[in-house]
């Protein structure tokens, strides 16, 4: 088992869900997890574990959100996992990183804020979803990966982002107190 493996595996024995639709598939992450010992990976058709990161600015109320290339969905940043994470929350932080182009991106936490289990043109992800807090007056910069990088209000990410975003932001506010 990797190192990396491990860690999912313990990040997600030891996660407190919110409710019971996230306590469904904090177990149903585990059982994928027990299965397939290539879990991690992109090569794994059965789906496998991604990790993502809502980037927040919480001195201006504001989310930054990528326009995914393939997707042309307005998301939070993320994406697959590679050989030299040391775990899920480097994953999402190294993808906030890149995708946003911010520097003095920091975590909020090192557990996660939320899950979420969405069919991609690969497979079935299975998102492990963090939150990095962005310094004041942070300027982002496109990546090869995105169409477009936009920051919104709160307010408004409903009006472009689906569901899970709009779900990643509501358990954002509630564990920044906001």
């Amino acid at each position: 088992m990797s190192t990396l493996h491990a860690d999912a595996v313990r990040v997600l024995k030891e996660w407190d869900a919110p409710d019971a639709q996230q306590e469904r598939l904090r177990l149903g992450y585990l059982d994928h997890l027990a299965a397939h010992p290539d879990g991690l990976w992109k090569a794994c058709g059965d789906g496998h574990i991604t990790a993502s990161a809502l980037v927040v600015d919480p001195s201006s109320g504001r989310v930054l959100l990528t326009l995914h290339k393939k997707l042309k969905m307005w998301l939070q940043m993320g994406g697959h996992c590679e050989p030299d994470d040391a775990s899920l929350a480097a994953t999402a932080f190294r993808e906030a990183t890149e995708e946003s182009g911010i520097a003095g991106l920091t975590s909020l936490s090192s557990a996660p804020v939320a899950l979420d289990r969405h069919h991609t043109p690969c497979a079935w992800h299975l998102d492990v979803q963090y939150a990095v807090l962005a310094p004041p007056g942070a300027v982002e910069a496109i990546s090869e990966e995105s169409l477009d990088l936009k920051w919104y209000g709160y307010e408004r990410v409903g009006d472009v982002a689906d569901d899970s975003v709009q779900r990643l932001l509501a358990r954002t506010r509630v564990v920044l107190g906001i």
